[in-house]
């Protein structure tokens, strides 16, 4: 029985995590992101452990205090803590289908998709065209690059492809 309520409260706390959005991408949640790694309820308290989408991320701070703040809003919940983990690190292949389609609604193209032989491409995502191409690796924020779409000539950001050169 305790497992199964634990269960409901971890549903709960989903639910209010999909209302906490990113700082700087505000139509997507944190869950969407794939930030969320655990969420443990136990006794009133709930503890939730995340991946930073980078380490250096400055908004970090912001999202945990909203985590927190949001989570001690259910009648259930004494205490909430937010936790960032590193292991595993989280990757851009973790954003949901949802999280990938509310980028592109915010103009940010989604991490690319890897083809059999290695290679990916960056859709526009005001005009979905194939023919774009990298401006600067260095975008507005760590997980980001600048783009430019060859046939909207619209310059946008993009997520960063998984890395596993490490």
């Amino acid at each position: 029985m305790a497992e199964t309520a634990a269960r409901e409260m971890e549903s709960k706390i989903r639910e209010v995590l999909q209302t906490v959005k990113d700082p700087e991408i505000d139509s997507v949640s944190v869950l969407e992101l794939g930030m969320v790694e655990e969420i443990v309820f136990k006794e009133g308290a709930a503890m939730m452990k995340l991946l930073p989408t980078f380490m250096g991320c400055p908004a970090l701070e912001i999202i945990k205090k909203n985590i927190e703040s949001a989570v001690l809003l259910l009648p259930e919940v004494e205490r909430a803590e937010a936790v960032f983990i590193y292991d595993p690190p989280w990757t851009s292949d973790r954003v949901t289908p949802e999280g990938r389609e509310k980028l592109k609604e915010f103009g940010i193209a989604p991490p690319p998709e890897f083809t059999e032989d290695g290679k990916w491409t960056v859709d526009c995502p005001y005009c979905g065209s194939k023919y774009t191409t990298m401006e600067n690796i260095f975008g507005p924020a760590a997980c980001r690059s600048i783009l430019y779409c060859k046939s909207c000539k619209n310059p946008f950001e993009a997520m960063k492809p998984i890395s596993n050169l490490m």
